[in-house]
Parts: structure tokens; C-alpha cells; sequence
């Protein structure tokens, strides 16, 4: 097992949740061999806090969070960022957000409930 994440069931669905209190997603060959490695451990959902991104995630102009973000889809993976995204300025980035929570596979929420609620359903 992956000592920087768990995994749990919830209604019958394996979920990851990081564990580790850092960044664990630097880039996206980090987000890649993330999803590989719950992928393994039998979880294709994974749940995660916006602080164990990298900072620059948020800032769309790096391009970094299409990039990861594409990882996920491109590997039909489900993910659940919990945070509070209220404190970001940029209106891009709350459209990119509210964007992305219609997706159906990529989730901002404000809990870790809501962030199971929405990996579960």
C-alpha cells in the first residue's frame, strides 16, 4: 500500500484519501503516478485537501491545473478537492471551479461529507 494515502469504502466505492499532511502534487507526473498507484490499491476515486496541492494549481496561468486535471479525465479517475476556494480572487479560477464541479468527475467542496457524497454518487 501507498503509505501517502488509505483507502475506504463507501457504498461499496473504494476511495483514497492522501494522507500526508504536504504537497503531494507538484505536477502532473506527480497527479500520474498518484493515479496509478490508487489505481493498484483498487480506487479509481480519490479524495485529497487543496493544501496538498501545489500553490501554483490555483493560479491558472500556469496551466498546471489543466494539466493535472486532464490526468484525471484522460484516466476516467474521480477526484474530490476539499478547501476553502472562497479566499481566491481570480474570477477565471471560481469559473474554472464551478466548471468542473459540472463535470461530474472533478470536485471543489468546502467538507470532506460533501466530498464523499459527491465520489459516492
Amino acid at each position: 500500500m501507498d503509505p501517502r494515502f488509505e483507502i475506504f469504502i463507501n457504498n461499496n466505492v473504494s476511495i483514497a484519501r492522501i494522507l500526508l499532511d504536504e504537497i503531494i502534487i507538484n505536477n502532473e507526473q506527480d497527479a500520474l503516478d498518484l493515479i496509478a498507484n490508487c489505481y493498484y490499491n483498487g480506487a479509481s476515486k480519490l479524495l485529497m485537501l487543496e493544501s496538498q496541492l501545489h500553490p501554483n494549481f490555483f493560479d491558472l496561468k500556469t496551466g498546471i491545473a489543466g494539466e493535472i486535471l486532464q490526468k484525471f479525465s484522460n484516466y476516467r479517475a474521480e477526484l474530490s478537492i476539499v478547501g476553502d476556494f472562497s479566499k481566491y480572487t481570480s474570477k477565471s479560477l471560481h469559473d474554472f471551479i464551478r466548471e468542473s464541479n459540472h463535470s461530474g468527475r472533478i470536485f471543489f467542496v468546502e467538507n470532506e461529507e460533501e466530498a464523499i457524497k459527491k465520489l459516492v454518487n
